[in-house]
C-alpha cells in the first residue's frame, strides 16, 4: 500500500507538470494536484512516520497556500502554538545538557594531557565549522529576497548596541528573569559556571545534582518528542501562510539553502578534515573503511548516538587504544559536532535573511561566540540542532517563523550533517590517539568489551 500510494502521488504530480506545459484548464490542474496530495496522505498514514508526515504536510501546505490563500492566511496560528511549545523547552534543556556535559568531565583533571589535546582540537575544528557555515550563507545569500511579512515584529539590531552593553548583557543578574525573557546567552553562562562549580564539588554532593540534570535532560527529550508530533501541522500551516504571501518563489530559497549546506559540508570534509588526516599521516583508505559504516548508520538514522557502538568497535579494530576511544569519542559527541555547527550558523543567518534583517559582521561574530558555547553539550539525537537554532534566534531577537521553512526540509539537511558529525569524531579520536602514541595499526584489540562498556554509558 505504501509503495502504490507513493508511486501514485508521483505519477499525479508528474501529470500535473505535463498539464501545466500544455496549458490545461486551471481546475483540471488543481484537481490533479489535490489528488496527488490525497495519495501522499495515504502514504503518510501507511508509513506512520513523523518525518514522512512533515514532508506530506509541507506539500499540502504549499498547495493550500497557493490554491486557497484566504485559508492559508490562518496557517500562522498552529505555527505560533508550536513556537511557544518549543520556546519553553530551550532553557531547561540547555541547562541540563551543559551542566551534565561539564560536570561529568570532572575526570579531565585525572586524564590531563589527553583531555587538553581533545578539547583544543574540538574547539579549533568546531569553530572552523561555524565560520564556514557563516561564510557559506553570506556567499549564497539563500534567504535574501523572501522578506516575510511580520518578520520585523521582534527585530533587534545588536549592531546599534555598544560593545560594553553586549558583553554586560551576556551575564545574568537573575537567572529566573533570564529564562522568562528568553536571554539564552545568560542561561548558557549561568549553566557553564554552575557546571564548573559542580565539577569541583565532592562526589557525594555532585551525584544528586548530576542525576537531577540527567533526569531533566531525558524528560525534556521526551517532551521534545511529544511536541514534535505537532510539527507536521505547524509546518503545513507555516508553509500555507508563507506561500499565500510569497507564492512558489520561496521554494527557490529553500532549495538554495539545501544546496548551500551540502556544498559547505563537502568543503569542510575536503579542506578541513582531509588536510588533518594528511598532516597526521593517517592511512586514508583504511580510515574511510572504518568510518563508512557508522557514517552510513548516522545518515540513515540522523542520530550520532545510534552510530556510536559501531564507530567504537571499528576504531579499536583500526588500532586506536581503548583508553583513547573510551574518552575522546564520547566527549566528541558533546563537544565536536562539526556538521551541526555548520548547520547552526548557516541556519540562523538564513532566518535573518528571510526576515529582511541585516546582521553586521560584528553581530555575526557575537553569534559565532554564542553558538561556540551553546553547541557544547549538544545531544546527538534527531532534531537536536534545530532546538539550538531556535535558541540562538531567540537570543538575537530574530522572528521564528522562517524556522518552519527550514523544518520542512530539515530531514534532508539532518542526514548529511549527522554523518559529518560522526566522521569528524572518528578523525578526532584517531588524531588524538596518534599524538599520544596510542595508535597502532597492528595492535590486537578486544572491541566487543569496549563497545559493551561505552554502550552502557551512552545515556548522554
Amino acid at each position: 500500500m505504501k509503495t502504490k500510494s507513493f508511486i501514485g502521488a508521483c505519477v499525479l504530480f508528474a501529470l500535473m507538470g505535463a498539464m501545466i506545459l500544455v496549458h490545461a484548464p486551471h481546475m483540471a490542474i488543481m484537481t490533479d494536484r489535490w489528488l496527488g496530495v490525497a495519495a501522499l496522505f495515504v502514504y503518510g498514514w501507511a508509513c506512520r512516520s513523523n518525518t514522512i508526515w512533515i514532508m506530506v504536510c509541507l506539500v499540502a501546505g504549499v498547495c493550500l497556500g497557493h490554491d486557497f490563500p484566504a485559508i492559508g492566511q490562518h496557517g500562522r496560528l498552529p505555527s505560533m502554538i508550536f513556537i511557544r511549545l518549543v520556546k519553553c523547552i530551550i532553557a531547561p534543556l540547555l541547562f541540563a545538557m551543559l551542566v551534565r556535559g561539564i560536570a561529568q568531565q570532572s575526570d579531565i583533571k585525572r586524564t590531563g594531557r589527553l583531555a587538553l589535546k581533545a578539547i583544543i582540537y574540538f574547539e579549533v575544528v568546531s569553530t572552523i565549522a561555524l565560520v564556514l557555515g557563516l561564510a557559506a550563507i553570506n556567499i549564497s545569500k539563500a534567504g535574501v529576497g523572501v522578506n516575510l511579512r511580520g518578520a520585523h515584529e521582534e527585530k533587534v539590531q545588536l549592531s546599534k548596541v555598544s560593545g560594553q552593553e553586549v558583553v554586560l548583557n551576556a551575564f545574568p543578574e537573575n537567572i529566573a528573569k533570564a529564562v522568562a525573557e528568553g536571554k539564552v546567552l545568560q542561561v548558557i553562562i549561568f549553566s557553564l559556571l554552575f557546571g564548573l562549580g559542580l565539577a569541583l564539588s565532592p562526589e557525594e554532593k555532585r551525584k544528586p545534582l548530576l542525576d537531577f540534570c540527567e533526569a531533566v535532560a531525558q524528560t525534556m527529550f521526551k517532551f521534545t518528542k511529544i511536541v514534535m508530533y505537532f510539527a507536521p501541522i505547524a509546518v503545513g500551516g507555516a508553509m500555507a501562510y508563507t506561500i499565500s504571501h510569497m507564492g512558489f518563489s520561496v521554494l527557490y530559497n529553500l532549495g538554495k539553502l539545501l544546496t548551500t549546506l551540502y556544498v559547505a559540508l563537502i568543503v569542510f570534509v575536503i579542506f578541513v578534515l582531509l588536510p588533518i588526516v594528511l598532516i597526521y599521516r593517517l592511512p586514508l583508505r583504511r580510515l574511510i573503511k572504518v568510518a563508512a559504516e557508522p557514517c552510513t548508520i548516522a545518515f540513515a538514522t540522523t542520530s550520532s548516538e545510534a552510530a556510536m557502538p559501531t564507530a567504537l568497535k571499528n576504531l579499536e579494530e583500526f588500532g586506536v587504544s581503548r583508553r583513547v576511544c573510551a574518552f575522546v569519542y564520547p566527549l566528541g559527541m558533546s563537544f565536536n559536532q562539526d556538521g551541526a555547527s555548520i548547520y547552526q550558523s548557516l541556519a540562523v543567518v538564513f532566518v535573518a535573511q528571510t526576515s529582511g534583517i541585516h546582521m553586521s559582521w560584528g553581530t555575526q561574530l557575537m553569534l559565532l561566540f554564542t553558538l561556540m558555547i551553546m553547541s557544547k553539550g549538544m545531544a546527538g539525537v534527531p532534531r537536536g540542532s534545530l532546538i539550538y537554532v531556535m535558541a540562538a534566534s531567540v537570543q538575537f531577537g530574530l522572528p521564528l517563523e522562517p524556522i518552519f521553512m527550514i523544518l520542512g526540509i530539515d530531514e534532508l539537511m539532518d542526514m548529511p550533517r549527522t554523518a559529518v558529525n560522526v566522521l569528524g569524531n572518528c578523525v578526532a579520536t584517531t588524531v588524538v590517539a596518534k599524538s599520544e602514541n596510542d595508535f597502532h595499526l597492528t595492535a590486537e584489540t578486544e572491541p566487543a568489551a569496549l563497545t559493551a562498556t561505552l554502550t552502557s554509558q551512552s545515556g548522554r
